[in-house]
């Protein structure tokens, strides 16, 4: 039975569908294929153009792009396929050569043509990409280039462009940032207790916490000017009378060496970086809590904000947790010691970064494993419940970890906790009645968006009415005034011509005899 081979290729100004000649020798041939794929007048004689259709506009084409990335056969391309494609018969049978298997397995399913995206598919698609502007007739290749740059933007730009409130992006780099203070808070602070301990070392066993230390240095600086007078200032920085006094006793009998006021200044400084890193580091945490109740309510209010966030950043994004099986959400973050006990065929670990949470610490050593296990079953749920819904809150974070409190207690107690079913229905309602209340915000938001936008076009339609009105008025007015002119000087015309009549009147009578006795003299002479 002969085969026939068509390929199909996407480009951003179309879809184009070529015939292989004589695919089994090609197919065998293959190394050749490859040499011939640089040479045009080689590779032309292997491949010829059946149909070509062109996007009909920048948003087909990304629309159309965007089902091809998600393996959906667009009907654009069912329409094309199924106009250019010959049937296979009982002595021919077609194959359909394409470059992604999902779109393959879409083809195959739907439209019933046989696919293919291995062997000598991927070459011929490769010089089809590398000779398309040669092939296709009024297609040049900086056209071609201009189409490629334009639909790739916008394609890219369709991927990032998602809710702005809902970004995951920037809990990734929140969580990355605060771990990375939190090390650089850590090792300053034991920086600064060295520096000062040579003045008065005695105040690093008074006041234990960084940041209050450094506070209480920036304060004291010279131990030997403190005094009683400072004992008020000291006690509300330090907010305890009994530190405030011992920190005042042992500055009196403290074995410090002596500094320097420019030592001094310097330590000083560095403690106000400390101060104000420590302070950045308070708004950084506060503000991945406000990311995470807006991406994430379920997972946070599960296992806690940092632990969720870390999860997300580790797995890349909230879609990929979401993806993850519960197995892979339990070792998550201890991916070391999962394979080097698959290597030595030791214990592999029971939890991964969900240790960070407060459910793991309080369990037994016997439950330890148990429930890290049931906790990350418990956060794959919660974190598809917030990738997928369409209005995002803690009603379910809420039910689920008050699950996880009872599988505690029933671990200790023996206490038999609620069925799962029963907690879920309870929960559905819930959100239900939440998530009613926040569409009907989000409608209000959108009436209102939608009126201003509406006063907004109608104050410019009212500016652009005015203007034009001016503009109209002031080319209309310089000829009313014209008018005005002549009607005014026909109107004074006739006093002037009175005017001239009456005073000029008398001479003219007077003169007008003579003139005609001249010309009756003039008469008479040319008679003569």
């Amino acid at each position: 039975m002969a085969k026939s081979m068509y390929v199909l290729f996407e480009h951003a100004s179309g879809y184009a569908l070529f015939r292989v000649r004589e695919f089994e020798e090609v197919s065998i041939l293959l190394p050749k294929v490859e040499q011939s794929v640089t040479d045009l007048s080689k590779f032309m004689s292997v491949v010829k153009l059946v149909a070509f259709s062109p996007y009909k506009s920048g948003t087909n084409a990304l629309d159309n792009m965007n089902s091809i990335s998600e393996g959906l056969l667009h009907e654009d391309l069912r329409l094309f396929l199924e106009s250019n494609v010959p049937k296979p018969g009982k002595k021919e049978t077609v194959i359909l050569s394409v470059s992604d298997a999902k779109i393959g397995a879409a083809i195959n399913e739907e439209l019933g043509i046989q696919c293919l995206h291995t062997g000598v598919g991927p070459e011929i698609i490769r010089g089809i990409r590398i000779h398309f502007h040669h092939l296709i007739k009024g297609l040049t290749e900086v056209s071609a280039c201009k189409a490629q740059l334009g639909l790739g933007h916008s394609y890219s730009r369709a991927k990032v462009k998602f809710n702005v409130n809902r970004v995951d992006n920037m809990i990734i780099q929140s969580i990355s940032l605060l771990d990375q203070l939190d090390k650089n808070i850590n090792t300053f602070s034991m920086r600064i207790r060295e520096w000062y301990s040579y003045h008065f070392p005695e105040l690093v066993k008074i006041v234990s916490d960084n940041y209050m230390y450094a506070k209480v240095v920036r304060y004291i600086k010279n131990r030997k000017e403190l005094s009683e007078a400072n004992l008020d200032d000291l006690e509300e920085l330090v907010m305890d009378s009994g530190k405030a006094k011992a920190i005042l006793d042992a500055s009196r009998s403290s074995m410090g060496m002596d500094i320097s006021v420019i030592d001094l200044i310097n330590i000083e400084t560095f403690a106000t970086k400390v101060i104000s890193l420590t302070d950045y580091r308070q708004g950084l945490a506060d503000y991945l809590r406000s990311k995470m109740a807006n991406v994430a309510p379920s997972l946070s209010a599960l296992i806690g904000e940092q632990v969720g966030a870390r999860l997300i950043a580790h797995a890349g994004s909230l879609t990929n947790l979401a993806k993850y099986p519960a197995s892979t959400v339990q070792i998550l973050g201890a991916e070391k010691a999962l394979f080097r006990a698959l290597k030595t065929r030791g214990n592999t670990p029971k939890y991964g970064l969900i240790f960070h949470s407060t459910f793991i610490g309080r369990a037994g050593t016997k439950n330890k494993g148990r429930i890290s296990r049931y906790l990350a079953n418990k956060c794959s749920i919660a974190s598809r419940i917030d990738c997928f819904t369409e209005f995002p809150n803690a009603v379910f974070g809420d039910h689920l970890r008050q699950q996880v409190e009872d599988r505690l207690k029933f671990y200790e107690t023996g206490d038999a906790p609620k069925k799962n079913v029963e907690v879920m229905k309870v929960a559905i309602e819930e959100a239900g009645v939440v998530s009613a209340k926040m569409a009907k915000k989000e409608k209000k938001k959108k009436k209102k968006e939608k009126r201003r936008l509406q006063e907004l076009e109608n104050s410019m339609n009212d500016e652009t009415m005015d203007t034009t009105a001016d503009l109209d008025i002031s080319q209309e007015s310089p000829k009313k005034k014209k008018k005005r002119k002549k009607s005014k000087s026909e109107n004074e015309n006739p006093n002037t011509t009175l005017e001239t009549t009456m005073e000029t009147g008398p001479e003219e009578e007077e003169d007008t005899p003579p003139t005609k006795k001249l010309k009756k003299k003039k008469k008479k002479s040319q008679t003569e």
